[in-house]
């Protein structure tokens, strides 16, 4: 029994000196996640602990915040610089330790601005500087919409010029290495100077005949400065775009307009035929209705002004201009007078405010005056002499009506103010449920 023990005792101690002890095993690893997918600082990282058999931990962060830490899982990192990083993790157990670094690469933050500095004025062509304010980018990529040149890979941007009017964009995209930034500028190019004007005789000048005003409509473009000059016509101004200029005399006269904007000139010219003066207005195809039309043709008119008035017209501050009211009882047209505007009550209208008196031979050849004048005579009447020689007697009211069996027909008159004239009865018009007369008006001029 003895034996026996004494053997197992030594069996032990042979089986425990050949015993010999296995570590733990131990894995170190970690991941990280960057916040918004970005490697731009600052930027938060979020550290994730993939370690296995640690029973100790110990991380250091290079430039981070905190810099370091005991915890097994740490969380999220803050880092503010540009550049590499290292992250290491050292764990342990028991039985051994160990330790994994990498390398965290960080972009630079980015500002990305400039300026767009328009040179001298932004009339076209136009020419733009370019300042770059742009921090912490890498590369640079600049687009001129419609621009020359149409882009640049400089930080230093070139000038651009823009000659097409309208918006241009200016875009900036920079990159810091992992993103792209972009900035952009819109300016606007005004069109090139363009020098132009319209040259027309006024409202009452319209058969070119001295003295006359022209009028000068200003269509130039994208000046700053303009001069009028016209050598033997009066200029209202020479410096405004709606104008004017007067002609005492005829002849052929030569307007001339210069622009300028800063970055260059134009001139125009333009002539004008100023014919000697007739002392004759003439007036063609006018309408007058019968009195049944006065609302919608008119029955009244100006020959100074050259307009017809209609029942509802406000004649408070013209009817004083009204030379010539025509009465027409009737569509078939056998009762026509020419009467004058201060006895207009007498034939159906309202009474004419500041009415004057016009005198009028509505039948030559009944009207036992001794004045002739014929068609051919209106005809061929280029200036006023044929009408200085006319003289209506006083007692020329117009009493006589006429019926539409002459035709053409001459009716003479004499305005207020002296002027003498013929109107030339052309055509007897029934349209529709209304009825009017077509007429010529040959007239001394209002001088």
């Amino acid at each position: 029994m003895k034996t026996k023990l004494i053997s197992y005792t030594i069996f032990i101690l042979l089986l425990a000196a050949c015993y010999k002890e296995v570590p733990r095993p131990l894995t170190v690893d970690f991941a990280y996640v960057l916040a918004d997918s970005s490697h731009t600082v600052p930027i938060s990282v979020n550290i994730a602990n993939r370690s296995t058999g640690a029973t100790g931990f110990k991380w250091s962060f290079e430039g981070g915040e905190p810099a370091t830490s005991d915890y097994e899982n740490p969380g999220a990192i803050s880092f503010a610089q540009a550049g590499p990083h290292k992250i290491t993790l050292e764990a342990w157990n028991d039985d051994t330790r160990s330790s994994k670094t990498i390398t965290l690469v960080l972009d630079s933050a980015v500002q990305v601005s400039f300026d767009a500095e328009i040179q001298v004025n932004d009339f076209s062509p136009v020419q733009v500087k370019l300042t770059n304010h742009t921090t912490g980018a890498s590369s640079y990529n600049w687009t001129f919409q419609d621009g020359d040149p149409a882009s640049a890979n400089t930080a230093v941007p070139p000038a651009v010029t823009f000659t097409t009017p309208g918006p241009h964009t200016i875009t900036l995209q920079v990159s810091n290495g992992g993103q792209q930034f972009t900035a952009s500028k819109t300016i606007t190019v005004k069109s090139p100077l363009h020098t132009d004007f319209t040259l027309n005789p006024g409202p009452f000048d319209d058969d070119y005949e001295a003295p006359l005003t022209a009028v000068l409509g200003g269509k130039s473009v994208s000046y700053l400065t303009q001069q009028w000059q016209c050598a033997g016509g009066v200029l209202d101004s020479d410096t405004s775009s709606a104008n004017t200029v007067y002609f005492a005399n005829p002849g052929t006269y030569t307007i001339t307009l210069t622009n300028t904007n800063g970055k260059g000139s134009e001139t125009v010219n333009k002539t004008i035929t100023v014919k000697p003066n007739s002392h004759l207005r003439t007036i063609t195809d006018v309408k007058l209705g019968i009195s049944t039309a006065h609302a919608d043709i008119g029955c009244f008119y100006s020959t100074r002004l050259r307009k017809v008035y209609r029942k509802n017209d406000d004649l408070t501050k013209e009817g004083k201009e009204i030379d010539l009211v025509f009465f027409g009882l009737s569509r078939s047209f056998t009762y026509n007078k020419f009467v004058s505007p201060d006895s207009a009550t007498s034939y159906t209208f309202s009474a004419i405010p500041g009415a004057t008196v016009t005198r009028f031979i509505n039948r030559q050849e009944q009207c036992n005056c001794g004045v002739s004048f014929s068609v051919s005579d209106f005809d061929n009447m280029q200036t006023d002499a044929p009408l200085q020689a006319l003289q209506l007697p006083a007692g020329a009211n117009g009493n006589l009506q006429f019926d539409q069996t002459v035709l053409p027909r001459i009716i003479l008159f004499q305005t207020a103010d002296g002027r003498k004239g013929a109107i030339k009865i052309k055509d007897y018009v029934l349209e529709g449920t209304t009825a009017y007369i077509v007429a010529d008006i040959k007239v001394q001029k209002y001088e």
